[in-house]
């Protein structure tokens, strides 16, 4: 769909697309094209799209290992809630972020499987079910909630979700306590036995949102502009001008902003490029490489997540921002432990520290990311506004391995159906799936149950 879409009214199909020899670019959404867009709202009777034709997106995000919960859970309940340390990168979010404590992911816990806490902590955190304990390839979990929302909703855009991460994928083995290491390093499930696999390279995320055609296509076109050291933008400039001429100032500003967006995210992936050693050898798939930075590389991938909603790509996503039970180090903030060795702390007072240090540099990336979508206008309000955003992780203290009182957190209005800003506390053994069941709610999804949900949960709103 190209610029063909714009209509004799000036409008513009949400659809409409710049392309050039091998490339493909999104838009974001333009003044033009919300008549369209609101009359089909209307026409399809969606409540998950406002009458201005602005769309819900969920987004789930996994950090392993717990936290640190004393300095994690704030003290009062309600509006204008106290930022504990790990928390503190949030204070310009306050209004934005819910903290929910009280929630449990029962599927978790053994219940007779004995050891394996952290593979299971990652396979249960969107699908609340019980993972078969295997290390063979009868590998068995459960449908997870990204996935239920993207049999409903992926029809509506280019991908039905997508999945991203910062750790190498392992979907074979052993790698906790008899668990097959599909459980530890992948938390999108498409079927009781099919993990969908993440991505964690960005160049491979690049072209396959800016690419055009099959995956080795992207890949061939994408080589093809790193030889002749050709941005994206250069493919789709004939498009671009065209579609400057045809909309009013205030689109013009987006669309310029937005390019501009693209093209820092695209030197960026090329400097990581320069990192791993990849060359303009055409016709050679380019070897796999991530930043070795972690924060360069989160971040990329998250800006990656920012322009596939602000695009209208896709509507559901998923990061890892560590396996489960990884043992990365943080050596750029002091800390150069394994984090999992760490998170058995045994009360000492100095891995604790060392934990609440990492758990805060998780949630600075993740602040990150959320301001990154609060700084795009959309509709009445902003990109965060239309979101509803969940961090958090499958288990509530590393030492303990325990899965109640899970720490999470909730982001984004949900276009207007989540009151967001408050620590809302529910009672103990509430399932966790409860909040997924209410979410697909508010995305238009009507599913009976989710895992070992047991209703919708309430106070959201």
């Amino acid at each position: 769909m190209t610029l063909r879409h714009v209509t004799t009214a000036g409008q513009l199909s949400r659809r409409t697309l710049l392309r050039g020899l091998g490339a493909m670019v999104s838009l974001p959404l333009l003044d033009a094209m919300m008549p369209s867009i609101a009359q089909a709202a209307r026409l399809t009777g969606s409540t998950a799209v406002s009458p201005e034709g602005v769309a819900r997106r969920m987004a789930f995000f996994f950090v392993p290992n717990g936290v640190n919960l004393a300095h994690w859970t704030p003290q009062q309940e309600g509006y204008g809630y106290d930022l504990p340390s790990i928390l503190t990168p949030l204070k310009s979010l306050r209004d934005d972020v819910s903290v929910i404590t009280g929630l449990t992911h029962d599927k978790g816990r053994a219940n007779g499987d004995g050891a394996g806490d952290h593979a299971r902590s990652a396979s249960v955190f969107l699908t609340g079910a019980q993972p078969r304990k295997t290390a063979a390839g009868n590998i068995r979990s459960g449908v997870s909630v990204d996935q239920v929302a993207a049999r409903h909703l992926g029809a509506r855009t280019r991908f039905p979700s997508i999945e991203l991460g910062c750790d190498q994928t392992r979907d074979s083995g052993n790698c906790d306590s008899g668990y097959s290491c599909a459980y530890s390093h992948n938390i999108a499930w498409s079927s009781s036995s099919t993990p969908v696999a993440k991505e964690i390279d960005p160049r491979l995320v690049f072209e396959r949102l800016f690419g055009d055609g099959s995956s080795g296509k992207q890949t061939e076109a994408g080589l093809e502009r790193m030889a002749r050291r050709k941005s994206v933008l250069d493919y789709v400039l004939a498009d671009a001008n065209r579609l400057q001429n045809s909309v009013g100032s205030n689109d013009r500003r987006k669309l310029a902003e937005y390019l501009d967006a693209v093209r820092q995210i695209e030197r960026r992936v090329e400097m990581h490029d320069a990192e791993a050693g990849r060359g303009p050898l055409a016709g050679v798939r380019p070897p796999e490489g991530i930043p070795r930075e972690y924060v360069k590389h989160v971040r990329l991938m998250l800006d990656m997540i920012v322009l596939a909603f602000q695009t209208d790509q896709t509507r559901i996503a998923t990061c890892m921002f560590a396996s489960a039970g990884s043992n990365r180090s943080y050596g750029d903030i002091g800390v150069r432990d394994g984090h999992h060795d760490l998170s058995h702390h045994g009360g000492d007072a100095e891995k604790l520290d060392k934990i609440r240090r990492i758990n805060t540099h998780h949630v600075e990336q993740f602040a990150y990311f959320l301001e990154r979508l609060k700084a795009i206008p959309e509709g009445d309000g902003t990109l965060l506004d239309q979101c509803m955003i969940v961090y958090g992780s499958g288990i509530s203290d590393g030492n303990r391995h325990n899965n109640e009182n899970l720490p999470v957190l909730l982001a984004g209005k949900g276009g207007g159906t989540l009151d967001s800003g408050r620590h809302i506390r529910y009672a103990e053994e509430t399932p966790m799936c409860n909040l997924f069941l209410s979410m697909l709610e508010r995305m238009d999804v009507s599913v009976p149950w989710i895992g070992d949900s047991t209703g919708l949960l309430p106070s959201l709103s």
